[in-house]
Order: C-alpha cells, then structure tokens, then sequence
C-alpha cells in the first residue's frame, strides 16, 4: 500500500475555487489521498464536497471564524496521512504532481519537497476559472537568500507528518508569514529539497486584490515578529511582484519544466452550459 497523503486546504466563502481544487485532486495519478476541508465558519462546503464522492473528503466546520493558519493547524488535528501536503482553496496541481513529490520525497530521503508553479490570473467565465496571465516561479534552492526573500511555495508541498511532532504546529503569532516561517524552522534541523517542476498553479491577482499577500499595509508587524524569530533583519514589505524584479532576487531564477496545458479546470460544481 502506498502511503497515505493528507491534503489540508482551510477555506472560506470560495466554493468555485474549492470545486475546481476538488477537480484536480481527483485527477491526480496518485490515489491514496485524504483530503481534509477546513471551513473557516463560511457558507457550507459540503455540496462542493459531495459532488467528489470518489475522493476521500473529511470537512471540518468551524463555530466562528479563526483565520486561515489556526484552521491549517485544525486541519492537521484531522490529518491522519504519513505525509501531509498543504493547498490553498484556490490553488491548483497538475494531475501528475503529488505521484512526483511523492517520489522525489522517498527518493532522496527528503523531509520536506517543494515543487516550483506558475503565477496564474485566473477570470471567472462561464462559470469557470480562466487564465489571462501566466508567470513561470523558479528559483533556485539557497537557504542564505531564503532567509531575505523565500520562494517556498507551501500550496502542493509535501513533507514528513512527524515534523510536527519535532517543531510544532503552524505559528499563528506570524499570520501572514507562516509559511515562511515553517520553511525555516524545518530547514534549520532536516533536508529539504527543491523540486524543478511547475506542478502548482498559484492564484494571484497583479493588483493582490484576492490575495492576503496584497495586503502590504497590516502585514508589517507580522514580518517583524518573523524577523525576531529568525534574526533576518530589516525586511521590506514591497509588493510582491515587485520584489521579484529586485536584482538578487532576478540572480535566483532557475530553469523548470511547465506542466501545464492552458486548460482550465472546470468543476462538477460548475453550472451547465
């Protein structure tokens, strides 16, 4: 028997988004999966959820709202998978990419994989998410230029449920940073490993509108407690896309291999045309 993957996805008032996420979970290669739905007290998952009776969806109702990184920790509390692979309700993953993590996570005797993705703008029509901008994300794996800018992207990576067990839950004190700050925490005491395929497609709007990392003006304080955690120093709290374009930034780029086709994801969910 392969080994169990626990998908954790918190969500909030985004059923589209959960249905077209549902849709390619469904059609990944690799078929032991739990998928654990987290809803942030938003309106009710389970007609999505329903609609994917081949999939193996545990939903979590939350009584009040509590935020996007206590519901990730929520998630874990359900999470019964060897290893656990983090997604963003909007976020997507080509069919083949939890069979690669998988692999590349067995391969090497890995903690902790992340894949590279695209940067996708993605407008509603016919009912349907469709892209009108697509940004290749690659960037090489150097941990002392991650501790200035990180290019982890936790939607579709994979690691070990027992380092958990060694570092803690998510830290809900850094909020908009906790992934940066898992990253970090688990780079510090286990082998973790960049894998050059873009097998996630990351939703994200130029105009950070739809996104929590285009909310510049309350992220400060977060970034410093992140900051003192780690000793990083002064970081800016630029636009993202703006950053990317800084020169040492611009220095990490790395080639990929881009998986996919264009083709959208249209969900069961989806009205009929």
């Amino acid at each position: 028997m392969p080994p169990l993957v626990s998908v954790i996805t918190p969500t909030y008032n985004r059923l589209g988004e959960l249905g077209e996420l549902l849709e390619a979970l469904s059609r990944q290669t690799y078929k032991h999966l739990q998928i654990v739905v987290v809803n942030d007290n938003g309106e009710s998952v389970r007609p999505v959820c329903e609609l994917y009776p081949e999939l193996d969806i545990r939903v979590v109702d939350l009584e009040s709202n509590l935020k996007h990184v206590k519901a990730r920790n929520r998630a874990l509390a359900e999470a019964t998978g060897k290893y656990i692979l983090p997604c963003d309700d909007d976020d997507l993953l080509v069919p083949t990419h939890i069979e690669t993590m998988v692999r590349e996570l067995e391969s090497d005797g890995c903690d902790l994989v992340y894949s590279d993705a695209e940067i996708v703008d993605f407008v509603w029509e016919d009912g349907m998410r469709k892209p009108v901008g697509r940004l290749v994300f690659a960037y090489g794996h150097d941990l002392p230029a991650m501790r200035q800018f990180s290019t982890f992207v936790p939607s579709g990576s994979l690691y070990r449920r027992s380092l958990h067990d060694e570092i803690g839950l998510f830290d809900e004190e850094v909020y908009h940073y906790w992934d940066w700050d898992f990253f970090l925490r688990v780079s510090d005491r286990h082998k973790v490993k960049r894998v050059p395929a873009a097998g996630v497609l990351y939703a994200f709007s130029q105009n950070g509108s739809g996104n929590l990392s285009g909310q510049l003006e309350d992220m400060r304080p977060y970034l410093n407690r992140l900051s003192a955690k780690h000793g990083l120093g002064d970081l800016p709290t630029k636009n993202f896309f703006l950053l990317l374009e800084e020169p040492d930034v611009k220095s990490r780029r790395a080639e990929t291999t881009v998986l996919w086709d264009g083709i959208p994801f249209r969900s069961r969910f989806a009205p009929t045309v």
